[in-house]
């Protein structure tokens, strides 16, 4: 069964709800965010990043149990959320290490779990890409990678949140339906991996076990039935003994809500969210084309709304983290 420190508790109360769900915002996103700019034709600056993430902090914090950003553009964002929203910072250098195969995944080198906790973190987020398929020399480097940072989140009693992105190395589009047909095993898979003793994980923030684009009722083309997605649901969250949240990939967030309303149909015993560009990104047009005064109103408008109707289905869909304590 998973455990925890009584410190680790507290800071994992901290970023979640009075009721054990953890209904984060995620914006650490830092290359991804970049593109979305350029989108428009801009090109923006460290200073013009760092307050596109302060103006959704501020306006958009009230509204969820922590936020998730990075140390390189979100300080100053996270310095002004919610007093009463707390914060994970996320430890990964953006991307992965494109000079070598396999994706493998570097760390911010003027960083620590200490130096995160000093700055106010209450919990760590690192992310890995992983593909269960991949050279077996390629996937232990990252296994020993990952045991070396759950020991130092636990040296530091802080919960370790570990992001899993399941890919190809073989090249397999992404967006395809062949890599469709294979990513529940991908996944569930590599769920199964983490989630042993050895990565001292507290918390696994994981994709859905399928692509609904190709759900039946949700897509125009099928590659797998209602019912056979609501079992790899169900496989996927008997795959784990830990809490897990799931990411919402940046689909649209009607397309987030009715997956998690499927996951729940499918008793998935899943314990909320980090979710990031299907809350937010369509502020950064506004942002773009018309300044901070557009921005803010679309964050009070619609940001507001994509949040709190998120809210509502987690309240029907997840449950309490503690449920998996020993």
């Amino acid at each position: 069964m998973w455990t925890l420190s009584e410190e680790k508790r507290q800071r994992l109360e901290a970023v979640s709800r009075q009721d054990g769900i953890i209904s984060a915002l995620a914006i650490d996103q830092r290359g991804a965010l970049k593109k979305m700019f350029e989108q428009f034709g801009y090109q923006p600056s460290k200073e013009v990043i760092s307050e596109f993430k302060g103006l959704v902090s501020e306006e958009l914090t009230p509204y969820a149990s922590s936020i998730l950003l990075d140390p390189e553009y979100g300080l100053e964002a996270a310095n002004i959320r919610d007093k009463e929203a707390g914060l994970l910072l996320a430890y990964e250098k953006t991307g992965y290490d494109t000079s070598r195969p396999g994706r493998l995944p570097d760390l911010l080198p003027e960083w620590s779990v200490l130096h995160l906790k000093e700055q106010g973190a209450d919990a760590i987020k690192f992310l890995l890409y992983y593909d269960i398929d991949d050279d077996p020399y390629v996937n232990n480097v990252k296994h020993i990678f990952v045991e070396r940072l759950g020991s130092e989140c636990a040296a530091e009693n802080m919960p370790f949140f570990l992001e899993l992105l399941s890919y190809d190395a073989k090249g397999s589009d992404k967006q395809s339906k062949e890599f469709a047909a294979d990513k529940p095993r991908k996944v569930i898979q590599m769920m199964k991996e983490f989630s042993k003793a050895d990565y001292k994980v507290d918390v696994l923030k994981v994709e859905v076990p399928v692509d609904m684009r190709y759900v039946e009722g949700f897509g125009e083309e099928v590659v797998y039935t209602k019912s056979e997605a609501m079992a790899y649901f169900k496989e996927q969250s008997d795959a784990t003994h830990l809490p897990f949240i799931f990411l919402s990939a940046g689909v649209s967030a009607q397309l987030f809500q009715d997956t998690l309303r499927l996951a729940h149909a499918s008793s998935s015993q899943f314990n909320g969210v980090l979710c990031g560009r299907a809350t937010w990104k369509d502020a950064v047009e506004p942002f773009v084309q018309n300044g901070v005064l557009a921005t803010r109103e679309w964050l009070r408008q619609q940001g507001k709304s994509n949040i709190n109707a998120l809210n509502e289905v987690l309240v029907e869909t997840a449950h309490p983290w503690w449920n998996k304590l020993s």
